[in-house]
């Protein structure tokens, strides 16, 4: 019998922080998947892989808001903020993604969502965001 999952071996951690994540690229393709309006006839293949793709980016950039949050004292709004979103995201990616457009919607919208509290992030306390 074959596995369909693949574990990484990544003991001292890099894949959180030393790969590049392609923000403008992800960002493109988010807009592109909440833009589509009904079926956008790919294949299960296809839709699979990008919500696999988006899920992927969401646990990177979900490790960018931690680290950039685990910077600010614990009573900060901004750390609390963050907090709750990262609670969604664990909970949302705990579901493996599915081969449907409905899927990649809400990986897409996960990725905007965390983008954007990364983005908050910077604002209060830029020197807590390194991402690009």
């Amino acid at each position: 019998m074959s596995s369909t999952h693949l574990v990484l071996h990544d003991p001292e951690g890099r894949l959180d922080t030393e790969l590049l994540l392609g923000r403008e690229l992800h960002k493109a393709l988010v807009k592109a998947v909440l833009g589509w309006t009904g079926n956008p006839s790919l294949p299960p293949a296809d839709l699979q892989q990008i919500a696999l793709l988006l899920t992927g980016t969401a646990r990177a950039v979900a490790a960018d808001v931690r680290r950039a949050a685990d910077l600010l004292p614990e009573d900060h709004a901004a750390r609390a903020l963050a907090d709750v979103v990262l609670e969604e995201t664990d909970c949302r990616l705990s579901v493996p993604p599915e081969d449907t457009a409905r899927c990649a919607q809400n990986r897409a919208r996960l990725v905007r969502a965390l983008y954007e509290r990364l983005d908050r992030l910077a604002g209060v306390a830029p020197q807590a965001v390194a991402a690009p």
